[in-house]
């Protein structure tokens, strides 16, 4: 029985009834509700997507609202995937939407990611791209990749073969992560609002057109869209295979890999410390927080810290002279990056910690 929900695809040439009865049988997995993720999940929710799974254990906040438009300010507060997920089962009720306020890790990727047919990368950092790239290829998946920064975005669609039977990953564009201090988020560069709607709603496109067969399919290729000057280019991705003894080659090897680590080069001796942790020493004398956020992003630390952002890191690592030193940031993202960092460079006599969770924890902590 038609759905008049749909009556514009169901007159669509070379869609039709068939088309929309193979969206209506799909399950799709949305990894990230943050700025690529609400386009993504707001389309294909309303193009009737039979069941779409949603993963991210993060919260909103005042700042996504720029370009988070799934969300409003009443949301501040709540998890993303929890909101999402209600918003769309409002959206389109004829759809069945799954969620989990969790972090995708090594440990349970296979297990969420097996039961979907398509996978979608609408995340902000490399560990979880390169997690999701080394699974997908694990489990033969095929892995819609998105990505943003400032006024440039980026599409392809990974581990699908094309007419040779080749298929290429993440891992060929980009055989290993770049240096964090290389590449920043949203949070340190910045980013125009409308950048991830574009973006979200061509990874959409093109989820659409695996799950029905319409249209060419980018693969193989990594299309960049840039907002200033409408440029868009659409390159071949190099189909030398990586070195494969860097990354996990089997599901029990995916298990145990280390992303957050592998990616942000970091080693054993970048401690972790919690925000309960860092409120019962923070005054002591032989300490020294050093805050990494930019020197607009509220709240600020209540007690003495220096502020030295991400990116200035390298420029003023002589004014972190403590016998120990902790790096926070809002989520726990950039300090790590700023602790190996700072290992790396100058801290051979120091005890060097990050805390996980940054200013959003010790908020938390302070609010009680």
């Amino acid at each position: 029985m038609r759905n008049e929900r749909y009556a514009r695809h169901y007159v669509l040439q070379g869609f039709g009834e068939a088309g929309q009865q193979k969206l209506q049988a799909a399950r799709l997995l949305v990894v990230g509700a943050g700025g690529l993720g609400c386009p993504v999940l707001q389309y294909l929710a309303a193009a009737g997507v039979g069941h779409i799974g949603i993963i991210d254990d993060d919260r909103i906040d005042l700042s996504n609202l720029h370009r988070q438009v799934l969300y409003d300010t009443a949301d501040i507060g709540q998890a993303k995937a929890e909101v999402a997920a209600r918003k769309l089962r409002l959206q389109n009720p004829d759809i069945e939407i799954t969620y989990w306020v969790k972090q995708l890790k090594s440990a349970n990727a296979a297990e969420l990611l097996q039961s979907y047919d398509v996978i979608l990368d609408c995340t902000d950092n490399f560990a979880a791209r390169y997690l999701l790239c080394d699974a997908c290829r694990l489990l033969d998946k095929p892995l819609v990749f998105g990505a943003i920064y400032q006024y440039e975005g980026q599409l392809a669609v990974f581990n699908v073969a094309d007419d040779q039977g080749v298929k290429t990953s993440y891992r060929h564009l980009f055989p290993g992560p770049p240096s964090p201090l290389e590449a920043p988020d949203c949070n340190v560069a910045g980013v125009l609002g409308v950048l991830p709607g574009m973006i979200g709603i061509l990874q959409a496109t093109e989820a659409i057109k695996l799950l029905t067969g319409i249209g060419v399919i980018l693969v193989n290729k990594l299309m960049t869209v840039n907002m200033l000057d409408h440029s868009t280019f659409t390159f071949d991705i190099p189909q030398v295979a990586p070195e494969s003894s860097s990354y996990p080659q089997t599901l029990e090897a995916l298990e145990d890999f280390d992303y957050i680590h592998y990616c942000a080069s970091a080693d054993v001796q970048i401690q972790v410390i919690t925000a309960t942790e860092l409120i019962t020493q923070w005054h002591a004398t032989d300490l020294l927080l050093v805050d990494v956020r930019e020197l607009y992003e509220l709240p600020r630390l209540p007690v003495h810290h220096l502020s030295i952002p991400l990116t200035a890191l390298p420029a003023q690592l002589e004014q972190i002279n403590s016998a120990r030193v902790i790096f926070i940031c809002q989520s726990g993202k950039r300090s790590l990056t700023a602790a190996q960092y700072f290992h790396e460079q100058a801290g051979n006599n120091q005890q060097i910690f990050h805390v996980d969770g940054g200013m959003m924890a010790l908020k938390n902590y302070l609010n009680d």
